[in-house]
């Protein structure tokens, strides 16, 4: 699936949203507000807390938000896993405007949303993200959870025991995708261009010679496929083009983690491994942190290209 729709398109009435920044309690009551205006198409849940005490909120856009029902499939987004990288926790934010606002002008809309329950969690790590700053394209600052953990490193690997602390933020996603049988998912990032799939660690990492060669998963033609369609319908992804000087070159926008760089405790190889969900991770922002005035831009290049 790929965002849907120019920023530049006329939509429907619905509770304001600015292409800016949306701080924790903004956020909350932006959601809450389209739980109210559009009752019937959301439902508007928290999956726990952050340390500091943040809800972790997920909202069901569907004809059927509250009833899972068979032979329609659950997916999920996930946003802003790392604090500091917020332009996914702001597209999640205007997707879900789209969605809502085009159910009875736009029949593709109107016929995914009658066959799939979409679950957006705009952020992940709304602690990280209250001390990150706009305009830090590198800086580490933010990257973490309020206990200093990286949360793309704290679930359980197959590959290697993680001994990292279980953190809340990661402990209410395991509950929530235990309870929810989630067919795909996207995990939304920033710092590159690409599409990234399992698997993210190997059993040869842990020999430096054997870093940085593919791991690859029993599904890892559908994967492939997956992440191609992602790239392909991005405005620049499938290009395959550095970031910056001396950055990795990506072949049609895509990579598999471990080729990319191997890491334990990964949040997409956990959503294969132990629940048969097909994540991959979306890298959709060469700068982490853009200044809000170039997210128009972003959502442009993520909207799917007719």
């Amino acid at each position: 699936m790929t965002f849907a729709a120019s920023s530049t398109e006329v939509r429907e009435a619905g509770p304001e949203l600015e292409y800016k920044y949306h701080d924790h309690e903004e956020l909350t009551r932006y959601l809450r507000a389209v739980s109210a205006s559009y009752p019937a198409l959301t439902a508007l849940y928290s999956i726990g807390k952050s340390v500091q005490g943040r809800e972790l909120w997920v909202m069901v856009v569907s004809a059927s938000p509250y009833e899972h029902m068979i032979g329609k499939p659950d997916v999920k987004y996930v946003a802003n896993i790392h604090g500091n990288e917020p332009v996914g926790r702001e597209l999640l934010l205007h997707l879900i405007q789209y969605l809502v606002t085009s159910y009875d002008t736009d029949p593709y809309i109107k016929w995914l949303l009658d066959n799939t329950r979409i679950h957006l969690m705009p952020a992940m790590n709304p602690d990280g993200y209250a001390i990150s700053r706009e305009g830090q394209c590198d800086t580490i600052h933010g990257r973490h959870n309020a206990r200093r953990y990286d949360l793309n490193r704290n679930f359980p690997d197959y590959f290697k025991t993680n001994t990292k602390q279980p953190q809340p933020e990661t402990d209410a996603v395991k509950e929530w995708i235990s309870k929810i049988q989630f067919v795909i998912s996207g995990s939304l990032h920033g710092g590159a261009l690409v599409a990234s799939y399992p698997f993210d660690n190997t059993l040869s990492a842990i020999f430096q010679s054997y870093a940085r060669t593919p791991s690859i998963s029993p599904d890892d033609d559908v994967f492939r496929h997956l992440s191609l369609v992602y790239s392909k319908n991005h405005a620049k992804m499938s290009r395959g083009v550095s970031c910056k000087s001396g950055s990795p070159r990506f072949e049609n926008g895509i990579t598999n983690g471990a080729a990319w760089y191997p890491l334990t405790g990964g949040m997409q190889d956990y959503n294969y491994l132990w629940h048969g969900c097909m994540e991959v991770t979306l890298e959709i922002s060469c700068c982490k942190y853009p200044p809000a005035h170039e997210l128009p831009k972003y959502w442009d290049d993520n909207r799917e290209v007719n």
